[in-house]
């Protein structure tokens, strides 16, 4: 029970500091949802940063790098908005916003990733 107090907590730190994000002003050009994007790059890249220094160091607290991963990581990144965001932007007929909305998400999300990990070694 205590794992889900760190993973909540983290959450709503991580629920925040997104909501927080959604509201600079950020130009989307042709639609493309720039700061969803932006968010799940960041997170991303955070997430890797933390999974390389938890390998790196194992003396570092379990319930830490949930409350990071898990908590602030998984609150701030959002599928389920670049799901919705996706699925308008198809509705709209704006097909090829949306595959590259779609290909850019899922390939910069995971070089964040591998560059945050390569970083923090």
């Amino acid at each position: 029970m205590l794992d889900c107090l760190f993973v909540g907590c983290g959450g709503f730190i991580g629920a925040v500091l997104r909501f927080l994000m959604g509201k600079l002003p950020v130009k989307n050009p042709a639609g493309f949802p720039v700061t969803t994007f932006m968010i799940n790059v960041i997170g991303a890249f955070v997430i890797g940063c933390i999974a390389a220094l938890a390998l790196k160091n194992s003396d570092l607290n379990p319930r830490l790098v949930l409350f990071l991963k898990a908590g602030i990581c998984g609150g701030f990144t959002t599928f389920s908005t670049f799901s919705l965001e996706t699925g308008e932007l198809l509705r709209a007929g704006s097909f090829v916003t949306a595959i590259a909305y779609v290909v850019l998400s899922v390939v910069c999300g995971v070089l964040a990733v591998i560059a945050a990990q390569y970083l923090c070694r």
